[in-house]
């Protein structure tokens, strides 16, 4: 009988085979950068040199295609880096529509890098899908980028309206799920032809581990694109990266549950709280796109934004935290807290057309595993 294993059981098994030399049950870490030859100058093995492959990068890539159920994958050094080899892969001239709300790396990359390399990009907010449709049918776009939850404020982007208008017109639609994971949110079910992470957050899970990959739908030409720079820019993951990622990846439905249970209870917490002026949370009732992210994720994960009164008090707060760690990153097993004002300039983006981007009184919490009581009780004192 063939067993068809859930997301859970694939996030232990899938990239781990037994090692073949040894039986080993846990991979093995290859630091080799290079591989012997045969007497007539073949390999035995499919690996030659580390910027080509690895072992190691090999599984990371296999845990990933089928955690989102891609047919190819290519693990780089970085989040960013998995963006850039996206937007290399484009043809001169080509048009991109992305988010205003979303990490702030991918705008920048777009508006200094990349607008050099002559890649066009309107950024829109990906909640209102007139907004989208109108952006799409700029000529030339290629490529629909789209991050949901968005980073910092929580938005929720229709993934299969989108990825439908983007095929409308010859384009890709790419995904950014980081902060959703595959064990929330599958967005190649949905229609993405792409999907990126950055494996810092929470694949690693554990703040030790920096990286990346792009996963394709299909093993097509566009994808050979992004593999040829993986390859030729000597971009790939590092394998002592790739195993700790690995090895993050086998708890990682546990921790999301963890951390997507107590991020609920710390949102109602925040949303009854009178110092609180708005929260950020798509699993509560009154987010504008809970009933989308109730149709696309399977829970509101682990993030959660809040605004205080004033940017003075976002920084009062954050000082006064004792569990929560004020740090940049999220997605790690330790919770963290970042400030709005803080975070990396949006300036190179056309914001003329919003309020503010990320509001300078706006605290995010990345919410660890630890106990959600003791959590609750961290914030209480600081907002008190």
């Amino acid at each position: 009988m063939q067993i068809n294993p859930g997301i859970e059981t694939l996030a232990v098994h899938a990239g781990h085979p037994l090692d073949p030399g040894t039986d080993a049950v846990t991979p093995a870490i290859h630091l080799s950068t290079t591989f012997a030859r045969q007497s007539d100058g073949s390999y035995q093995h499919p690996y030659d040199y580390i910027r080509c492959t690895n072992p190691g990068r090999d599984n990371l890539e296999k845990c990933l295609c089928e955690l989102e159920g891609g047919e190819a994958a290519a693990a780089v050094a970085s989040g960013s880096a998995a963006a850039a080899s996206v937007f290399l892969a484009l043809e001169p001239g080509a048009h991109v529509v992305a988010p205003l709300d979303a990490y702030c790396g991918t705008g920048l990359l777009l508006n200094t890098v990349f607008a050099r390399w002559h890649l066009k990009s309107t950024f829109v907010d990906m909640t209102d899908l007139n907004q989208v449709e109108k952006a799409i049918s700029i000529p030339n776009t290629q490529l629909v980028w789209l991050e949901t939850p968005s980073n910092p404020l929580l938005k929720i982007s229709d993934i299969a309206a989108i990825a439908q208008m983007a095929h409308q017109v010859g384009a890709r639609c790419v995904c950014d799920n980081t902060w959703a994971t595959p064990i929330l949110q599958r967005p190649i079910e949905l229609g993405a032809d792409l999907v990126t992470h950055s494996f810092t957050k929470y694949l690693g899970g554990h703040g030790d581990a920096m990286g990346g990959i792009v996963v394709s739908r299909v093993k097509d030409e566009f994808f050979e694109r992004i593999r040829q720079i993986q390859v030729g820019m000597g971009i790939g993951n590092a394998p002592f990266d790739a195993w700790l990622i690995l090895r993050g990846i086998q708890t990682l439905p546990l921790r999301i549950k963890a951390s997507s249970e107590a991020a609920s209870y710390i949102a109602q917490f925040l949303s009854n709280h009178p110092k609180v002026k708005r929260v950020y949370y798509p699993g509560l009732p009154e987010h504008p796109g809970a009933s989308l992210a109730a149709r696309q994720m399977l829970y509101g994960g682990g993030m959660v934004s809040f605004q205080v009164g004033s940017r003075e008090e976002a920084f009062q707060v954050a000082g006064k935290l004792q569990v929560f760690t004020s740090a940049t990153s999220l997605g790690t097993v330790k919770s963290l807290v970042e400030i709005g004002a803080l975070m990396e300039s949006m300036q190179n983006l056309d914001t003329s057309n919003v309020e503010t981007v990320i509001p300078d009184n706006l605290l995010r919490l990345s919410v660890g595993v630890e106990d959600v009581k003791t959590l609750i009780l961290d914030l209480e004192q600081a907002l008190s």
